[in-house]
């Protein structure tokens, strides 16, 4: 009872409240900035994790253009039923070029963590023209024009130097290349040499059939890699305490 008295004079009285309010709002921006100066021991060092190509890269920028992270997350928590469903649990590595990331909050669709070498480019391809080809009961929208929409990669360079201004590690090599590693990716029949060494385990080659780069192979491009960069079956969970 004297609880709520208490409670009904903080209400009632504007100087209470609003220290009140100051209070409430200093601990939660300590609990919000504290770990920032703590951000190397809450990462882990995993070997894999590189930067995204610059097809991949555009590719998540249509991804997010197009709405995708309002119906399919990508985390996997660390919970029996989703490891069984999803793959391997997230780590916060996996994300740390992300920007921003896309762990998303609504599972409308399936998460797509580990969607990366799930299914061939072919299938990609098709479920995105026509949900239903691949899955009957999905209620997903069709994206039929990605395969028709040239993608306009004119500022690859650019956006690579922008991100290494926010801490991605792209270095002048991979500058200088990007716009002549975004068309190796997407081509059928280039040189790959270069963009494999610069980002390994790239998926390779024209994803929709269209001679011209599109913005359907770039988003394919994207989903091919995730969850691929670290490789599980040599991850041992005492490197993430490194």
């Amino acid at each position: 009872m004297s609880l709520m008295k208490h409670h009904a004079k903080v209400e009632t009285n504007v100087f209470l409240l609003l220290i009140g309010i100051l209070v409430t709002v200093a601990i939660g921006g300590l609990v919000e900035i504290v770990p920032l100066f703590t951000i190397e021991s809450t990462i882990e060092k995993v070997k894999g994790v590189r930067p995204y190509s610059p097809l991949e890269l555009a590719g998540r920028n249509i991804y997010i253009r197009e709405g995708c992270y309002n119906c399919h997350s990508q985390m996997i928590r660390p919970f029996r039923d989703e490891v069984e469903r999803y793959g391997h649990y997230s780590l916060a590595a996996e994300s740390m070029y992300d920007h921003p990331f896309q762990w998303g909050s609504k599972r409308t669709g399936p998460d797509l963590a580990r969607v990366g070498g799930k299914y061939s480019n072919d299938w990609h391809v098709r479920h995105l023209i026509d949900p239903r080809e691949v899955v009957p009961e999905s209620i997903m929208p069709g994206y039929r024009h990605l395969a028709k929409r040239p993608l306009d990669f004119a500022d690859a360079s650019d956006h690579l130097k922008t991100l290494r201004l926010v801490g991605v590690p792209y270095t002048d090599e991979m500058i200088v290349n990007a716009k002549a590693d975004l068309e190796a990716q997407a081509a059928p029949d280039a040189d790959t040499e270069g963009v494999a060494a610069r980002y390994p385990k790239a998926s390779l080659g024209d994803a929709d059939g269209n001679p011209a780069i599109t913005e359907m192979d770039a988003l394919v491009a994207y989903l091919q890699v995730l969850g691929r960069m670290v490789d599980f079956e040599t991850f041992k969970p005492e490197q993430a305490l490194r």
